[in-house]
This record gives C-alpha cells, sequence and structure tokens, in this order.
C-alpha cells in the first residue's frame, strides 16, 4: 500500500514538473492575462457607447444639423452595443472581427459627428457639447492604452502558442492562438487619437 503511495506520488510530481517545463503554468498565467486586458477593452469602449445618448442628445438641439451624420451615428452605437463582448469572443476570431468592424464604424462616425460640429457656432459655444467632447477625447484615449495592453497580451500569449515546445501543450490543452487587432488598427493607434478638430468640414 505504502508502496503504491509512493508511486502515485512520484508520479503526480512528476506529472507536475513535466507540466510546468512545457509552459503549462505559463500558458495559465497568460490566459488570464489576456482575458484582464481584453476586460479593460470592453470596459472603455462601453464607457464611450454610454457617452454617444448625451452627445446625440445635445446635438439634436442644434435644429438644421446635418442628419445623416447624427443618423450614421445612432446606427453606428446600435451596431456596436449589439455585440455580446463575450471572454468566449477572444477565442473567435470571426466573432473578434465582427466586434472590431462594429467598433470601428462607430469610431468613424464619432469623428465626422465632431468635424461637422465645427460648423454650427452654437454647438461650439455650448458648454456641455463640450464637455461632452473633452470626455470623448480622454475616452479615446484610455481606449488606445487599453488596446495597445491588449496587443501586447496577445503577442506574448501568441508567441508562448507557437514556439517549441510548448506548442505541444498547447495542442494537448487547446490553447489555440488569439485574434488581435487588425494591422491597419495597430498603426492607427500608435498615434493620439484625433477626435478633437479645429477646421471646419467642407460639406
Amino acid at each position: 500500500m505504502k508502496r503504491m503511495q509512493g508511486w502515485v506520488t512520484t508520479m503526480l510530481l512528476g506529472l507536475t514538473l513535466l507540466l510546468g517545463g512545457c509552459g503549462y503554468n505559463d500558458f495559465q498565467r497568460l490566459d488570464e492575462q489576456v482575458k484582464a486586458a481584453w476586460s479593460e477593452v470592453v470596459n472603455q469602449y462601453q464607457r464611450r457607447a454610454d457617452l454617444v445618448p448625451n452627445l446625440v442628445a445635445t446635438v439634436k438641439g442644434e435644429a438644421d444639423f446635418e442628419q445623416s451624420t447624427l443618423t450614421r451615428v445612432i446606427e453606428a452605437r446600435a451596431k456596436a452595443t449589439s455585440i455580446q463582448a463575450t471572454p468566449e469572443l477572444i477565442n473567435d476570431p470571426a466573432a473578434f472581427q465582427k466586434f472590431q468592424a462594429a467598433q470601428g464604424e462607430l469610431t468613424g462616425a464619432l469623428s465626422r459627428l465632431l468635424v461637422v460640429a465645427e460648423n454650427y457656432p452654437n454647438l461650439k459655444a455650448n458648454q456641455g457639447f463640450q464637455d461632452l467632447r473633452v470626455q470623448l477625447e480622454g475616452t479615446e484615449n484610455r481606449i488606445t492604452v487599453a488596446r495597445n495592453r491588449y496587443i501586447k497580451a496577445v503577442q506574448e500569449y501568441n508567441v508562448l502558442a507557437r514556439s517549441f515546445p510548448t506548442n505541444l501543450t498547447a495542442m494537448v490543452f487547446g490553447y489555440e492562438v488569439k485574434p488581435g487587432f487588425s494591422v491597419a488598427d495597430e498603426a492607427a493607434i500608435s498615434a493620439p487619437p484625433k477626435v478633437d478638430f479645429g477646421k471646419p468640414a467642407t460639406n
């Protein structure tokens, strides 16, 4: 009986050392790191989405504001918030791409809205509107920081998943490569976000 217990203990110890040496513990750590980074990205995108209704309501007060621009913002927000950004989404490249595209549409729509707003002196003089612009600018900065952290976390995880011999551990335990933001997006977020425009738009 004691011999059997000793054999089991030895096997468990050997298995523990084997898993540790093949990167199992690193996968656990980096997977949690990616999830945490993604959660922060989602939080900041939600923060931006929460600002949009107030921004739209303020702009609606300008009677002759370009309605197509306003409609685009409303529709883009609805599309972006309709996608459930669950933790599982970062393991599904197709779903991740769809989420990314929807957020990109909202970014473009908001940028257009702020450009057009430069043509309306009343909006430019509206303190509530200016406060919302400042909040939006701060949120865009936080989104940039969160996305950068996510990109770095995914890169570290994916290197482990693709390297030998840890790629064998990845295959055994189902640790697949995680999707990241597109190359175009990564280039874009390397520069400060521009949501405050000083020149009037040309229609």
